[in-house]
């Protein structure tokens, strides 16, 4: 017997009291020689009443004495009883109990009886979970062991062998020194003195490897009575082992599985989380884990439902998790992160093509065809040590996500099958988490994707403004909101400036949002003032609530929004703006002076609130102003009124000569808190102004003869700014244009041209009607002019004016052309 045998688990500091059961001693002529304390409490009578008497002074009379007779040689036929029997209190009463009588062998074949008698309703709660008493009642092998007053042995039973291997003749007259190691000895012996100077019962556990499972470690209980004589002194202690080892691995089992419970799947990262897989099993289950994931996973993509084919292909895979109690030993090429080629013939491709475990019980580094094409990797199991291998696939969905590999190398016991079941239990439950990971990452994509989709792709400077833009979502998770801005490039080089909030967060506010949007770039199209444009915005949102209406909601859903939108014209450096409800923007002049223009707020949209119509509001800005619209989760907070946000905010942008990014940068750092509770968006931009050189216009009498005239005065002007590659085609539409103009119109017309990042030519007239294009017949004499206008412009269109209509044309500069 080595010092490695025996490991105690307690130290005396941790006894505790447990009377699992009465304990009465008796010869082989049925004389009571020993009692303990809990025997009395149990049916009454003291040591002194007892001792020395038969046993049968605390059963009823029997009614037959050749029974009682009978049941003495039962017990000596099979060294022993267990069962249920009538025993008689000292007042008299006689109740049912549970009574086991173990054989006891001495010296020169003595034997003696051991009665224990368990009740469980006269014990108290605390006992009822008690090792011994639930083996007594389960009737399962109980090691007995009698040691007198100097603590040597002079009683045992079969069993006790069977649990610790010490044969009956190493015992006899020794000491636990003589055959335990000395540190356990010691500690069991000052258990056995503190029985035999208090009387009462203790438990103490250890640990040890029985002769008949060696390989594996067993946990022990046991309980330690003192036994006294006639007089009330101690005659010795009288210890009753049981084999606790599937108690002790089921209460290990459920403490893993509640750490799992609360350290697995902290974060929605799927790396993270087979780290955490790997670090919770080790050094609790194993001495090595390894966790590796199907390389689509950490991509947030779905594997397929199986993982490798017959076709020999190696299983591609990524380590994502690593854990061991010697990191040096699964340093490269086991590396975090790294690329993992599993072989087609090893274990670990098995695993992943069919999803069942692999249990290895004793692991062969030196067989097998893994072994042969993978011989680094061999080589590296071989230098670790790691005698024993479990592989437990990660399954999702029908779906293999990845592999757990466990290890042991310092433990020498090896995997068993209920180590598998846990590996496997907790391997589910990551896998779970895992699953969630990737659903939010698909979730998650798809909702960054729609945000993508529905916002501008990146804000371009044009020839009226330049511009700049932050954007963050109160939804940090999904990263969408409802918030939404744009910069909208219209004819004659103008631009509009749109900034909107609908309420609510994440994806269903996106999505109404992406549908608000679309309406007001289809309404930008048709050149609305702005005014003109909320308010057929506000007829989209209201008819949006209309077909959105679950008629079985009593209480249906409302979309309601804000929106705030604004033309520049940089050849008159005039905005016209309007709002429905939303915050006025905050206009800086080079100077950094910040005023907020009088703007009549209007009614939020889609609220049925539109009887008083929206407004527009006209102004001259200087050249390099800066126009700042913003949603109102960047000036206003819960414990701050907007006025202090919009000073917060004209302050930051107040910094005259700054970049547009740096004021964006600025004024995002003016937010309360880091994660804000509305979407917060930020749209700048700095006016520009064309130079008169860029502009050319003409007034023309409303009479045919003037066509020649309009196409040489633009010809002349194309030739000046170097466009002569674009006069036969704007010839033509300047004839087509200005012969409409008369045609339909019935007062003077103006041509004018606008060199900016296109050539614009448009021509007003007093006429209110619309021009439409038609698809003239071959002989038909007119109608070819919209027609042809189409065919040499990039695009073309009309919009209304205050004194009538202007139709526009636009075509792109030759590469070589400059504007001016």
């Amino acid at each position: 017997m080595t010092n490695t045998d025996h490991t105690l688990l307690a130290e005396p500091a941790s006894l505790r009291e447990m009377p699992d059961a009465a304990i009465a001693m008796i010869d082989a002529k049925g004389t009571v020689v020993g009692w303990t304390h809990a025997a009395q409490q149990l049916v009454g009578y003291s040591a002194g009443e007892v001792v020395g008497r038969s046993a049968a002074h605390v059963l009823p009379p029997p009614e037959d004495a050749r029974r009682a007779s009978a049941f003495a040689e039962l017990c000596r036929a099979r060294g022993g009883w267990s069962g249920t029997t009538a025993i008689r209190h000292r007042d008299g009463r006689t109740f049912r109990m549970t009574l086991r009588v173990s054989l006891l062998r001495g010296r020169d074949a003595d034997t003696r009886w051991l009665v224990s008698v368990t009740d469980i309703d006269s014990l108290s709660s605390e006992a009822t979970g008690g090792p011994v008493r639930e083996s007594l009642l389960a009737r399962a092998p109980i090691g007995i062991v009698v040691y007198d007053p100097q603590l040597r042995c002079v009683w045992v039973n079969d069993a006790m062998e069977r649990h610790d291997g010490v044969p009956r003749h190493r015992r006899f007259g020794h000491s636990l020194k003589d055959s335990l190691p000395a540190v356990e000895a010691e500690a069991l012996e000052v258990v056995m003195r503190q029985v035999l100077e208090s009387g009462t019962t203790t438990v103490h556990e250890y640990r040890a490897w029985p002769p008949a499972d060696r390989p594996r470690e067993h946990a022990f209980s046991a309980s330690f009575f003192c036994l006294q004589g006639a007089d009330g002194t101690p005659l010795g202690v009288c210890s009753m082992t049981v084999d606790v080892t599937g108690n002790r691995r089921a209460r290990e089992r459920l403490a893993i599985l509640s750490e799992a419970s609360t350290h697995i799947g902290s974060t929605l990262d799927v790396m993270q989380t087979a780290q955490e897989l790997a670090e919770l099993t080790v050094p609790l289950l194993a001495d090595h884990a390894v966790v590796d994931l199907v390389e689509s996973v950490p991509l947030g993509l779905e594997p397929a439902a199986r993982i490798g084919t017959t076709s020999g292909r190696r299983p591609v895979l990524r380590r994502a998790g690593v854990a061991s109690v010697d990191q040096g030993v699964l340093e490269s090429p086991a590396v975090r992160e790294e690329v993992i080629h599993a072989h087609p013939d090893s274990s670990f491709a098995a695993v992943l093509r069919t999803g069942r475990s692999h249990l290895e019980p004793v692991l062969d580094t030196h067989a097998g065809p893994w072994v042969d094409h993978d011989p680094t990797r061999a080589q590296k199991v071989r230098d670790s040590g790691v005698h024993s291998l479990m592989v437990v696939p990660i399954r999702a969905r029908r779906c293999v996500l990845g592999l757990a590999l466990f290890g042991r190398s310092t433990e020498q016991t090896p995997f068993q099958e209920d180590d598998l079941l846990l590996a496997e239990e907790l391997v589910t439950r990551a896998a779970l988490c895992l699953d969630n990971a990737l659903q939010y990452a698909r979730e998650r994509t798809a909702a960054l994707t729609l945000q993508r989709d529905l916002l501008p792709h990146r804000v371009q400077d044009g020839a009226a403004v330049e511009v700049a833009s932050r954007y963050v979502p109160a939804d940090m998770d999904h990263g969408v909101g409802g918030d939404w801005f744009d910069v909208i490039e219209l004819s004659g080089a103008r631009v509009a400036l749109v900034v909107g909030d609908v309420v609510g967060h994440g994806i269903n506010a996106a999505a109404t949002m992406g549908r608000l949007r679309t309406a007001v770039r289809t309404l930008a199209d048709l050149d609305l003032p702005p005014d003109e444009l909320l308010a057929h915005l506000d007829d989209t949102v209201r008819r949006l609530n209309d077909e959105d209406a679950d008629v079985s909601d009593p209480v249906p859903a409302v979309v309601g929004a804000t929106c705030l939108y604004a033309v520049y014209d940089p050849v008159t450096r005039r905005c016209t703006m309007a709002r429905a409800g939303h915050p006025p923007p905050l206009i800086v002049d080079s100077q950094g002076k910040v005023t907020v223009p009088d703007l009549p707020a209007g009614a939020p949209l889609g609220l049925g609130l539109g009887l008083v119509p929206f407004e527009s509001v006209e102004l001259e800005l200087p050249e390099e102003s800066v126009l700042a619209f913003f949603s109102d989760g960047l000036v206003e907070s819960r414990d701050q009124d907007i006025d202090v946000g919009l000073r917060r905010l004209g302050a930051a942008l107040a910094q005259p000569g700054a970049s547009l990014e740096d004021l964006c940068s600025r004024a995002m750092e003016t937010l309360p808190t880091q994660v804000p509770a509305d979407d917060v968006t930020l749209l700048l931009a700095r006016t520009r102004a064309l130079q008169p050189a860029q502009v050319a216009s003409w007034d023309l009498p409303n009479e045919l003869v003037t066509v020649p005239t309009a196409r040489h005065l633009a010809a002349r002007q194309l030739r000046e700014w170097g466009l002569e590659p674009l006069v036969t085609p704007m010839e033509t539409i300047v004839s087509e244009l200005v012969t409409n103009a008369i045609r339909h119109g019935d007062g003077p017309s103006r041509l004018r041209l606008i060199q900016h990042r296109v050539l614009t030519c448009e021509v007003s007239d007093t006429s209110t009607g619309q021009p439409r294009p038609r698809h003239p017949r071959t002989l038909d004499e007119h109608g070819h002019g919209l027609y042809l206008v189409a065919r040499l412009s990039r695009r073309w269109g009309s919009r209304s004016a205050a004194d009538g209509k202007v139709v526009w044309a636009e075509q792109d500069l030759p590469s070589t052309a400059g504007a001016l």
